[in-house]
Order: C-alpha cells, then structure tokens, then sequence
C-alpha cells in the first residue's frame, strides 16, 4: 500500500519547492562557539519548545525527544524524491558517527499531519532506518514546532486533494539537549559530509 502511494505520488510531480529560510541573528545573541565547523551559525532565533505525537501516539515534548544531539529535519512522508533522500542521507550519518563513537538522533517531523498519522511517520522512519524518531501532531502543534524552527511549508490541496504535494524547507537542524540550536545543514551535503561537519559540531560543544 505505501510502495502504491509513493508511486502513484511520484508520477503527478516532483517534490514541491524548496523553500528558503533566512535567519538574522539578533543583537545580544552569543558568540558562535562553532564558527570553524561547515553549515549554516549559531542564532537565538531558530529552536524552542514543541509538543509533538510519535509513532506510539504518544504526546511527547522537545525534552523527551532530544535527549542527545539530535538531526532534526521537516518533511511529509509522500514526498515522491526530496525528503526520502534527506532522511537516508540522515541516517547514513548518524551510523557514520555512532561508527565513531557520537550518538546523534535523527528526527523526522511532518508538515503534513492530515495525512501522517503517528502509524504512517511511524513506518516511514522505520523503513528507513530503527533509529529514526518520526513526529506528527495536530495542526496547531505541527505548526507551532515549524515556526520555532522557522521553516517554511504549504500544502497544494487544490491540487489533488488526495495527492497533493507540500512545498517545503529542506535543511536539516543540529540541536543540543543542553544548548539547544547549534547550526543547519543544506541537503548538497553526503552522508560523508553531514557526519564530519556535525563531529565538528560536537567537538566544539
């Protein structure tokens, strides 16, 4: 069933847009521990609070989820190319690092959750990769963790209302149980790549 909704979501179009986000790093904000290290700087701005619901149906919060570093990354489980993608190359890092002795998180979060329901973010994370943690939530709670995260995403229901596709912003997010917020990755990057800048990361933490 799901292989059959990927493939049909596949033939009507590509992934939508990607959105662009632009962050303004706010005076007062602190020095940037991680100006040496690859993806985008630090910033007061981006990161926060979220109450989510996870593959159990479980009501979970910020402080449950990220309990260590954690690749945190907004996407919908129908999108036919981009987010599959991501969220491999995702995971390729985080068995890279947990090969070199860091334990990263890799968390999916969906814009769609009129269609992700905790069962479908659930099978999508797993068919993945066992370490993934996939979230859903109502509207409002899926939107407020988009806003504390500042990504972008609109769904194109008059377009299909079944099939629809979601533009949406594709970088992924590095955050600290401790500090919170720490950079942003651009999906350019390989799984190579994205490991050996987030160890950079964690080295300079």
């Amino acid at each position: 069933m799901r292989t059959a909704i990927w493939a049909t979501a596949a033939t009507v179009a590509i992934c939508g847009l990607v959105g662009v986000t632009v962050w303004k790093v706010y005076p007062g904000a602190p020095d940037n521990a991680f100006a040496e290290c690859g993806g985008g700087a630090s910033s007061a701005a981006i990161g926060g609070p979220f109450e989510l619901v996870n593959a159990a149906g479980e009501t979970v919060t910020d402080a449950d989820v990220i309990t260590e570093p954690s690749l945190i990354y907004f996407g919908y489980t129908f999108c036919p190319d981009v987010c599959p993608l991501d969220m491999v190359r995702n995971a390729e890092a985080v068995d890279i690092l947990a090969e070199q002795g860091y334990a990263v998180k890799p968390v999916f979060i969906t814009v769609d959750p009129a269609r992700d329901t905790p069962e479908v973010v659930g099978d999508f994370a797993d068919t993945i990769s066992e370490r993934i943690v996939g979230l859903t939530g109502s509207p409002e709670q899926v939107d407020a963790a988009s806003k504390a995260y500042r990504t972008y995403y609109k769904a194109h229901t008059e377009d299909d209302p079944e099939y629809y596709l979601v533009d949406h912003s594709t970088f992924t997010y590095l955050t600290l149980p401790e500090t919170g917020f720490a950079g942003f990755f651009r999906r350019e990057l390989s799984g190579e790549q994205l490991a050996d800048q987030v160890q950079c990361f964690l080295d300079a933490g």
